[in-house]
């Protein structure tokens, strides 16, 4: 049955644009590119804070028992699925892209509390070159988070689970936005940034997004 629900998923996806390499070759004689389209831009000017933080230290861990997958399929098993660095230390990358996301996200925090920012990644899905030039998908990256008091080290916010997953771009949108400068590590690094504002920002913390089946799919 869920073979049989994420057969649906991607169909359901199908509508996106396939990839036209005539197009890749010759992007200046094109339309202006697709801008991708963010939950919110991440804010620059001091914010009205629900909680009073700022935050010295970004700390993020990638557990060495994540699963690491270089199938080139359009929904591979494992937790961390990630192409756009050379083939190397995925778990590191993937803590780069991570910390500084979640550094930029917290740069203009100001509050009375001071903090160290635990970050402890459960899953990061981007998308493998076959979803990527041809249907899509889902970015799903989960991280728990913790917040410390850095002066007494008192844990001020329990672990909690944060889910950051946000559609992906596929097709011909995915090539316009690459042209754009707007690569998968771009929008994800955005992504991110606002991700963490909502969640030390706001009463009600970050609030996920929905999407749908193959959102779903991730929670497996």
């Amino acid at each position: 049955m869920l073979a049989l629900a994420v057969a649906a998923g991607l169909s359901a996806c199908a509508s996106v644009d396939q990839v036209d390499y005539n197009g890749y070759l010759d992007t200046a004689s094109r339309a202006a590119p697709v801008e991708p389209v963010l939950a919110a831009p991440v804010t620059t000017a001091p914010l009205e804070r629900a909680q009073s933080y700022k935050v010295l230290a970004v700390n993020v861990s990638v557990p060495q028992t994540l699963i690491v997958s270089e199938k080139n399929r359009y929904y591979p098993s494992g937790d961390i699925v990630w192409r756009e660095d050379p083939i190397g230390n995925r778990h590191e990358q993937v803590k780069t892209i991570i910390s500084d996301a979640l550094t930029q996200g917290v740069s203009n925090l100001d509050g009375d509390r001071e903090v160290y920012l635990d970050v402890t990644v459960r899953r990061f899905h981007a998308l493998t070159e076959k979803a990527r030039y041809t249907v899509g998908g889902v970015h799903a990256i989960q991280f728990h988070v913790r917040l410390r008091d850095a002066a007494t080290n008192e844990v001020v916010m329990e672990p909690k689970l944060i889910k950051a997953d946000f559609d992906a771009l596929g097709g011909q949108a995915a090539i316009q936005a690459e042209a754009a400068g707007k690569t998968q590590k771009v929008r994800i690094t955005q992504h991110l940034a606002y991700v963490i504002q909502q969640e030390l920002t706001q009463p009600e913390g970050y609030i996920a997004q929905d999407t749908g089946l193959v959102g779903a799919v991730n929670q497996l």
